[in-house]
């Protein structure tokens, strides 16, 4: 991928109009904002403050759709002006661009190219036009001679062992995602690679990521059961993304030097370069549970004060008695210090824990919290709520977003695992921690997994679903009778260009289809990843996902057999529908950060069938 550099003028007509005109989205069924005063006020305060993001350029992507067309896609921008229409350019075999479109595009960033010879290699560029003037195009994407009919875009691996997670972040600073990856081979190592497939550095991880136990890990291994300690993200604003990593003796950085310590179970937090691997600075990681081994950790970002990211760090370990200790610690880069700024521990508060976390603006100041399945941590650092006074217990999975959108704020959806109380899922106000409704059966079960989106339009906001049926989160009820009938609870994803969501499921991107229930298993089905070579990781996942280029919609990074190769799905279906990329929506960028067991990314918005224009996101470049 390459970058859409912004010519000055293009820059300053982007300024002029960000401050006078509605930005960055319609939709085919989108309809005024609400009225209500409690949201317009926390759109407000949220937009008192933005909060600098990636400077992404356009992303352009073409797949081969069909025997004789092609699907090209490309980004609209977080603070792209309203009306800005694009036109798109393909190059054969290097010869002059030609303009394909007869109009100026104002509809969904993609377009079909039925014309195109694709027994020949053909480039596609778009051009952004603002007020009838055509501004510098993008760079290009190439789609290869006698190119597979396949929705991937493939980028080569040296030689390696498996990969469980995909990190992204613009390490070379040329306005597009690169890409980070674990190899879980004894010692482990990391490797950063750019969106082509060059390889950057890798990171040796040593003798103390042999102990791959997935509860009490060596002290610099990574990626092993719910914890990672691995992210990526630009922390200082520069333009170029670090790597946020986990250390302790013996891990070799990118430039050959080796960090050394006496204590093998001692650990630091480490910012490395993410051009080169090597080491930037490090901060100690608290040592308060020292005497019962090295902490397991979990990284992700968040914008604690609503400007400066901060990197996040959720870290276990066991005490004898099989109990565990936690702490939540959070770090600023500056680019020259590394800062710890706060540390909670647990300690004796009832604070409840899951398998993922969530870092997101719970009550609209535009600072975001750290959200667990059964508490709550303000930007601070402080205990906002917690559930367990509900009676909430450790649980797999949980969500929050905007899932009634006829409500104010953010709702939560999480299950349990086994709940004394028969408590199998809830919901909630995200902000306050009130509960909203909760299902109870006699005995205890645990509930592995849940969901949270918009699969029937016939109901209003989102459906949430575990394995008691399938519910219209907002009116509690069941949307089909039969609660056998109901989608396998897992990820759900973008994809096929309407604004309900789809399924993905052990390999299988799937669509509910209210109008015709099934039984999990026999979904219509809109992919099979291993029809391309995929492999799925952890928990039958993928690697990643995230709105890594082209529209709107999402990405899906595995590996295939070899592991010499990510196999980068994206759509190769058109599309109506106009949103900025989830990339530049706070909500989201901060769930691309996160793993733990692979969760469904959320924005902060409504996003499913009657939604409202989301406002333009509180952000600078």
């Amino acid at each position: 991928m390459k970058t859409f550099t912004k010519p000055p003028v293009f820059a300053a007509v982007v300024g002029l109009l960000a401050g006078v005109a509605a930005f960055a989205v319609s939709t085919s069924s989108a309809h005024a904002e609400p009225d209500d005063p409690a949201v317009a006020n926390q759109e407000v305060e949220a937009q008192q403050t933005a909060r600098p993001m990636e400077d992404l350029g356009r992303g352009v992507v073409a797949v081969r759709a069909s025997s004789s067309s092609v699907l090209v896609s490309w980004r609209l921008l977080g603070l792209d002006p309203s009306g800005v229409g694009f036109n798109v350019y393909r190059s054969a075999n290097g010869g002059t661009w030609t303009k394909l479109n007869g109009s100026v595009l104002t509809g969904g960033t993609n377009y079909t190219d039925s014309s195109a010879n694709l027994s020949q290699a053909n480039a596609y560029r778009v051009a952004p036009v603002v007020n009838g003037s055509e501004q510098a195009p993008s760079d290009a994407f190439t789609l290869s001679a006698n190119h597979a009919e396949e929705p991937v875009v493939r980028i080569p691996l040296r030689d390696g062992g498996a990969v469980k997670f995909t990190w992204t972040g613009d390490l070379n600073g040329d306005g597009e995602y690169d890409y980070v990856v674990d190899r879980q081979t004894s010692p482990q190592s990391i490797e950063a690679y750019t969106g082509d497939g060059e390889f950057l550095w890798e990171v040796d991880l040593g003798p103390n990521s042999t102990n791959q136990d997935n509860i009490e890990p060596g002290s610099a291994t990574v990626d092993v059961g719910h914890n990672d300690g691995v992210t990526v993200y630009d922390f200082n604003g520069d333009g170029f993304a670090e790597v946020a990593l986990k250390i302790a003796d013996g891990v070799t950085f990118g430039d050959g030097q080796t960090w050394t310590h006496s204590d093998d179970d001692r650990q630091w937090l480490a910012i490395l370069d993410g051009r080169t691997g090597a080491l930037r600075n490090y901060s100690a990681i608290p040592t308060d549970y020292l005497a019962d081994g090295p902490l397991a950790a979990r990284f992700g970002v968040g914008y604690l004060d609503g400007v400066t990211p901060s990197l996040v760090a959720f870290m276990k370990n066991r005490k004898d008695d099989g109990s565990f200790n936690l702490v939540i610690a959070a770090w600023n880069w500056s680019g020259t210090n590394l800062t710890q700024k706060w540390k909670w521990l647990r300690g004796n508060t009832n604070a409840p824990d899951g398998h993922n976390t969530r870092i997101i603006d719970v009550n609209g100041d535009g600072r975001d919290e750290v959200a667990e399945i059964g508490f709550v941590l303000n930007g601070d650092g402080t205990l906002r709520y917690s559930l367990a006074s509900q009676g909430i217990i450790h649980g797999d999975r949980f969500h929050i977003a905007d899932i009634d959108p006829s409500r104010p704020g953010l709702e939560g959806y999480g299950v349990q695992q086994n709940n004394p109380s028969g408590l199998r899922e809830y919901y909630y106000d995200a902000s306050t921690g009130q509960m909203i409704w909760k299902h109870t059966l006699s005995g205890t079960a645990d509930v592995g997994r849940g969901m949270a989106g918009d699969v029937d339009p016939n109901h209003p906001g989102m459906e949430v679903w575990s394995f008691d049926g399938l519910y219209n989160a907002a009116g509690n009820r069941l949307t089909e009778p039969d609660t056998s009938l109901r989608p396998w609870p897992q990820l759900g994803l973008w994809w096929d260009g309407d604004v309900t969501m789809e399924l993905l499921n052990a390999g299988k991107i799937e669509e509910w289809d209210p109008a015709n229930p099934r039984p999990t298993g026999s979904l219509p089905r809109l992919e099979s990843t291993w029809n391309y070579g995929a492999v799925t990781a952890a928990q039958s996942g993928p690697t990643l996902v995230g709105d890594l280029f082209g529209d709107w919609r999402e990405e899906v990074v595995y590996t295939n057999a070899a592991y010499d190769e990510l196999v980068v799905f994206t759509t190769d279906r058109p599309s109506s529908t106009r949103l900025y990329t989830l990339a530049h929506n706070p909500a989201y960028r901060n769930a691309m950060t996160l793993h733990g067991y692979m969760q469904s990314h959320h924005v902060d918005y409504f996003l499913g069938a009657g939604m409202s224009t989301p406002p333009r996101p509180a952000i600078t470049y």
